[in-house]
């Protein structure tokens, strides 16, 4: 057998789970093999986005209509602030010529123009996703993309994978029910997905998740009609939202939020940090905060939409991270591919400036067109009043973190309980949706990943995996 190893032909003793600082994290930055894997990944190809590639966007604003003081600092989520955004939204696994209409996550990534800097919520039209560990997702990546000796799509590398690692299956039964297709990127809810943190001014942290419900109403598309609008328009989702917003029909989300205060994680029975779970409802009921609206069309694609740079390290005082080692990861991740492909000084161009004050030693560097404002100094510490300095009133409480540094499993291996509950809720149209999509699907795999996909939705539950092996007959 062949022993992996890293790029340079260092041994890999692990290449499932990232080290972090006990089992729920964060993340360690000596983790070489880590940084080795995202940082190749974001270098993989130019310049077209690795994943979300095909994207539409449009501007709008966020309205706050709840006293959320008690437990964020943040002016961006205080009631009545009105702050102005950009949404672009994005297939995640086809290139920049894909079909709108793909079955395919879609990428819902928002960049708010607060008073106290940039903003980016960079989520998903789904509440969770297929891994829970960023060790995993440049491979993951490599299977929704081409096979690089036959540059043809691979349903075998998809189901082997997600098989493989069973995490995937609350995602992959999203991915394959009804809602995998959505009918226009007007008609499905987006989330944040993510766990972050809120803080107030007290110095309490809670963690949050944020949820955008549409109120279009949901709207989704068979593979049948999917592939009747594809023939004849493969830009339908975009078509929709510029006609939409040019007609005064402004696409409009009631948005929400879970929380849960710092010392309550305990009472999900699982680890809140996992992207591949859901908070449930029952235990963390949704909040109502506001809305928001897009209500104006780009004028320039390229400008505006292909140059648009979104990363979820872009926060506000108030707002935070949590332990989850997919955020944790997305944070060197997502600025990084963004220096790459756009360049070192990606934060200048209109669409991506903060309309806030910027003070900053970062200089020079391709592309720089900005003035510089530091008075006397161009360094920090320096002894000039008038050159900006940091302010310490503005670190967040301490997080208590504890375990040695290893890499760890995750904590739980209960891949079933929630596609379960999900599989329950859905009825027996949907459910027989769900059978015929990942039938059609499994077009072309292997007998053995086909069998080790139905024992997985056995676990699940029978009537799963008879309903799938039923349309497998077919």
């Amino acid at each position: 057998m062949k022993k992996l190893t890293n790029d340079f032909g260092n041994f890999v003793a692990d290449n499932q789970n990232s080290m972090s600082a006990g089992a729920q994290g964060p993340l360690l930055m000596q983790d070489y093999i880590l940084l080795e894997k995202l940082a190749h990944q974001n270098r993989e190809r130019i310049p077209e986005r690795t994943v979300h590639a095909k994207g539409s966007a449009a501007y709008g604003e966020l309205k706050i209509t709840a006293d959320l003081s008690k437990y964020t600092k943040a002016k961006v989520l205080q009631m009545g602030e009105v702050t102005p955004l950009i949404l672009r939204f994005s297939t995640v696994a086809g290139e920049a010529g894909a079909a709108d209409a793909e079955r395919d996550v879609r990428g819902f990534a928002i960049k708010f123009y607060t008073k106290e800097g940039n903003w980016d919520l960079v989520g998903n039209n789904t509440p969770t996703f297929f891994i829970r560990d960023a060790y995993k997702f440049p491979d993951f990546i490599h299977t929704q993309k081409r096979d690089p000796r036959t540059h043809l799509r691979s349903n075998n590398a998809a189901w082997d994978f997600w098989t493989l690692c069973p995490e995937s299956l609350h995602q992959v039964t999203i991915l394959m029910s009804d809602r995998g297709i959505p009918a226009s990127y007007r008609h499905m809810h987006g989330f944040g997905s993510h766990t972050y943190s809120l803080i107030n001014d007290k110095n309490e942290r809670f963690w949050v998740k944020f949820h955008f419900k549409t109120k279009q109403g949901i709207k989704n598309l068979t593979n049948a009609e999917a592939q009747a609008i594809i023939a004849k328009d493969r830009e339908s989702h975009q078509r929709d939202l510029v006609e939409a917003i040019d007609r005064g029909d402004f696409p409009k989300w009631k948005v929400q939020i879970q929380i849960l205060a710092e010392n309550e994680g305990d009472k999900l029975g699982f680890n809140p940090f996992d992207l591949t779970k859901i908070w449930p409802h029952s235990i963390v009921p949704l909040m109502d905060i506001g809305e928001m609206v897009l209500n104006k069309n780009v004028e320039n694609y390229f400008n505006e939409v292909e140059q648009a740079a979104f990363s979820p390290s872009n926060i506000v005082p108030g707002i935070g991270f949590s332990p989850d080692k997919m955020l944790q990861a997305r944070i060197f991740s997502y600025p990084d591919a963004q220096r790459y492909r756009i360049g070192t000084n990606y934060h200048l161009l209109p669409v991506n400036r903060a309309r806030s004050e910027v003070n900053t030693y970062n200089v020079a560097g391709a592309m720089n067109f900005d003035s510089y404002k530091n008075g006397s100094a161009y360094y920090e510490p320096n002894s000039y009043a008038q050159s900006p300095k940091e302010d310490k009133s503005y670190l967040e409480p301490n997080l208590n973190l504890e375990g040695d540094a290893q890499r760890y499993k995750a904590l739980d291996d209960d891949f079933y309980t929630q596609p379960r509950a999900l599989f329950h809720l859905m009825n027996q149209n949907q459910k027989e949706q769900l059978f015929s999509n990942i039938a059609a699907s499994m077009e072309g795999v292997d007998s053995t990943i086909i069998d080790r996909a139905l024992e997985h939705f056995e676990k699940i539950s029978p009537d799963y995996k008879e309903g799938v092996k039923k349309a497998l007959q077919k």
